[in-house]
């Protein structure tokens, strides 16, 4: 399986002030389709390669909203190993830049 990667689907503006290390920027408010785009289109409005649906994918957001309905799209759309940092960005930044991440359609610890 392909490594995992996170997307932070806050909008660019909040992402610009800081994001957790390595993650990419799909905003969900903005660009809900984004998931859904062929690949070449993607790659032309975002700039970087679509995440595979091999890969596991982790969404977050500035609280968590944001990013469970990005989780939905993802599975909507065929990715199998989707997982939600439900804290997000405020939990990230609470816990001195580490914080804990749910797999779909389990509990946080």
């Amino acid at each position: 399986m392909a490594t995992d990667t996170h997307e932070d689907v806050r909008e660019p503006s909040e992402f610009q002030d800081g994001y957790i290390p390595n993650a990419i920027n799909i905003p969900i408010k903005s660009q809900p389709d984004a998931l859904f785009l062929p690949e070449e289109e993607f790659e032309d409005r975002f700039g970087f390669s679509k995440p595979t649906t091999d890969k596991e994918v982790v969404f977050y957001c500035k609280s968590g909203v944001r990013s469970s309905a990005a989780a939905q799209l993802a599975q909507q759309h065929g990715y199998q190993n989707v997982a939600e940092y439900r804290g997000s960005w405020l939990d990230w930044q609470k816990q001195g830049g580490y914080g804990g991440i749910v797999r779909c359609g389990s509990k946080k610890n």
